[in-house]
């Protein structure tokens, strides 16, 4: 599933393309997403113009001149692609996984402007479009989310408040998005590791230091994972055909009996399963 990093780089190829842009046509082949598409999505989309493209969590917000919005969420194998008009053997990924080029199956969702089409693909259907009605609905549903690790309410005494007494392990937590929003198994795991903490481990037991160093961390980790475009993993592409590489900077993931990358550790990165996801740490490093 793609996390915050990679559905940011999906949300600032949509921003660069689409704002202030009307949309003209909007088509479905299947409504059956994670969550039926109503009838009458079309005509509420059809001839509203893109006022801002947005992201909370790994959610896309397209925000539209009418002050309604548009929520999308890509699921497991959702993919966004932008056809240009008479342009011919065009990379048209702008989305996480698959071939950057526009699959002949499962497109289904099409919005039309002027000379650019998005097309939502979702082999797997566990993506959906939400729309919401206006500003305060959106705002109840983003509240039942956790704060995002950039949010200035994820601090240190949000993380102690959190954890006291909580017997549930740290790595759970940070895939838990009710406790923070926007990560998933990659960058859980990277972020663990820079900060010298077993997965395995009890909340309750972190100091305040673990809990700084998650917290920082992560906001270094994800930012770093921005700038680098996401992490290329199956074909990753944006919008322009182009790998994002922070796979290059992996410490832990998907690096399993290798050596540790920490100076002077003789440590060998693991592969444990923690509530059926598959959790990379070092057995000696981290505590």
């Amino acid at each position: 599933m793609p996390e915050l990093p990679e559905v940011e780089v999906v949300k600032e190829s949509l921003s660069r393309t689409i704002t202030g842009k009307k949309i003209k046509k909007v088509s479905i082949k299947n409504r059956n997403l994670r969550y039926k598409i109503k009838k009458g999505f079309e005509t509420r989309l059809q001839s509203k113009s893109i006022k801002k493209v947005k992201r909370f969590s790994k959610y896309i917000i397209l925000v539209l001149n009418d002050e309604k919005f548009c929520l999308i969420h890509l699921g497991m194998s959702g993919t966004i692609h932008l056809l240009r008009k008479n342009i011919l053997n065009q990379k048209t990924n702008a989305s996480f996984y698959h071939s950057p080029y526009l699959p002949k199956k499962h497109n289904h969702v099409f919005l039309e402007f002027d000379n650019i089409k998005i097309i939502y693909n979702d082999p797997r259907r566990f993506g959906y479009f939400k729309l919401f009605e206006n500003k305060n609905n959106l705002e109840n549903f983003i509240n039942n989310y956790g704060p995002e690790p950039f949010s200035s309410k994820f601090n240190l005494n949000y993380l102690k408040k959190y954890f006291y007494k909580k017997k549930k392990n740290i790595k759970n937590f940070l895939l838990d998005q009710k406790f923070v929003s926007g990560l998933g198994n990659i960058y859980a795991s990277e972020i663990l590791f820079s900060s010298k903490i077993n997965p395995k481990k009890k909340a309750k037991s972190l100091s305040d230091n673990d809990c700084i160093n998650i917290i920082k961390y992560s906001r270094k980790i994800l930012n770093l994972a921005i700038k680098k475009g996401g992490s290329s993993i199956r074909d990753f592409k944006n919008i322009v055909g182009k790998n994002g590489s922070f796979q290059d900077n992996f410490k832990v993931y998907n690096r399993e009996n290798k050596s540790c990358l920490s100076p002077g550790c003789k440590g060998t990165i693991k592969k444990k399963f923690i509530t059926n996801r598959s959790t990379f740490f070092c057995n000696i490093c981290q505590k």
